[in-house]
C-alpha cells in the first residue's frame, strides 16, 4: 500500500496477492473509487462482497476451466474483472491470489447503491474496464483510509442457483451491518 494525500492508502498489488475468502472480507469498508473522464473521482465504501474461489468452487466462472471470458480470472490478483450478466448489467470483480490460480471477489454494493449492477452503473464501471489494474493510474483503483473493520454478516452467495449444493450453501458473501439497526 501507499499513502495517498496523507490520509488514505491506495491498495497495491500484494495487497490483492492474498486469497478470495480473505481478502472478500477485508475489503468490507475499504474505498473502491473511480476517476471518470471529466476528472471527477468517485469515492464509495464497499458494502457487500461476495468470495469465488477457483476451480473447485461450482459457483466459479472458472469452474470448467480457462477460457478466452475467464482469462482475466487466471492473472495474478490486482486488476478488473468485469463481465456482463444477463446482457444489461456489467459485474465487478477483483481478481485476487497468485497466477493461473482463479479466484475473485464481487463487489456486490458500496455506500448508497447494493447489488453489483448498480454499483458499476453508479462508478461508471463497463466491461471496457476488465483487465484494468487496480491502481491510481488506470483511474479504478481501492483504497483504505484507516476506517476499523465494519460490523458484517457472512451468508450464502446468492444468484449461483447452477452451483453445486455445498458451493451454494458456503457463507461467502458479506454484508456490512448498519449501526441504525443492526440489519443489513
Amino acid at each position: 500500500m501507499r499513502k495517498k494525500g496523507g490520509i488514505a492508502m491506495v491498495l497495491d498489488s500484494s495487497y490483492f496477492a492474498r486469497p478470495a475468502t480473505a481478502l472478500a472480507l477485508d475489503l468490507l469498508g475499504k474505498l473502491l473509487c473511480r476517476r471518470l473522464p471529466d476528472g471527477t473521482i468517485l469515492r464509495r465504501r464497499i458494502t457487500q462482497t461476495e468470495c469465488y474461489f477457483g476451480e473447485e468452487d461450482t459457483a466459479c466462472h472458472a469452474h470448467k476451466g480457462r477460457t478466452p471470458r475467464t482469462d482475466t480470472l487466471y492473472q495474478k490478483g490486482g486488476i478488473a474483472y468485469v463481465y456482463l450478466c444477463y446482457g444489461i448489467h456489467s459485474l465487478l470483480n477483483v481478481v485476487t491470489g497468485a497466477q493461473d490460480h482463479p479466484e475473485a471477489v464481487l463487489i456486490r454494493g458500496v455506500e448508497g447503491f447494493s447489488g453489483p449492477g448498480r454499483v458499476t452503473k453508479a462508478m461508471g464501471i463497463t466491461c471496457a474496464d476488465n483487465r484494468l489494474p487496480l491502481t491510481e493510474e488506470s483511474g479504478l483503483w481501492i483504497e483504505d483510509d484507516g476506517a476499523p473493520q465494519p460490523t458484517f454478516a457472512a451468508l450464502p452467495r446468492v444468484g449461483i442457483d447452477y452451483a453445486a449444493k455445498e458451493d451454494r450453501e458456503r457463507p461467502w458473501r458479506y454484508l456490512v451491518l448498519t449501526e441504525k439497526a443492526g440489519t443489513v
